[in-house]
């Protein structure tokens, strides 16, 4: 796992496809681990390749679900300093933080429908932000387009500027990718 050189890794891979479908097999064939926590960014590396971003919603709702639960024993091996349950909150909220040395995050499908994260204004320009889906039915687990502040944004990364600015981000589902 190297997330400060996803494009280096997909060029030792062969190129994008044979890098998408090596990633796949290690979901596919068992070998993630979501206790190791190198493997936690696996999902979100799909989404550096064009086309491949379904691959990133449908892993972390899948883990997510698989993983980690409302109990005592409900995260994956040991949450050493909160990174296990951080990655569940970044995941369920719809971003998260997949390159330490890239002040940024990319997008992934929320688990909610609605939430508010109450910000301080002394460091953002604004005092919340606020994550809306829209989800048709049940099924719709893929992201059709996503709007901040109204605008349609394009791409699957938003930058950490990016999004202390935003006022709203809003999640357009639908059930095929």
């Amino acid at each position: 796992m190297v997330p400060h050189d996803v494009e280096g890794l997909i060029k030792m891979h062969g190129g994008k496809r044979a890098f998408v479908n090596r990633l796949q097999e290690v979901f596919d064939d068992g070998h993630y681990d979501p206790t190791n926590e190198p493997n936690i960014g696996y999902p979100y590396l799909f989404s550096r390749v064009r086309g491949e971003e379904w691959r990133t919603q449908e892993q972390t709702l899948m883990l997510l679900e698989e993983h980690f639960k409302n109990s005592p024993d409900g995260l994956p091996g040991n949450d050493d300093t909160g990174t296990m349950s951080t990655w569940a909150v970044f995941s369920m909220m719809g971003f998260y933080p997949d390159d330490a040395t890239d002040p940024s995050y990319t997008f992934t499908t929320p688990v909610f429908d609605q939430i508010t994260l109450e910000l301080d204004k002394q460091f953002h320009s604004t005092d919340h932000l606020k994550i809306r889906t829209v989800r048709p039915n049940p099924n719709a687990i893929y992201i059709d387009r996503i709007e901040v502040d109204g605008k349609r944004w394009k791409g699957f990364r938003i930058s950490h500027d990016e999004l202390m600015k935003a006022n709203e981000i809003l999640f357009y589902l639908k059930e095929k990718r």
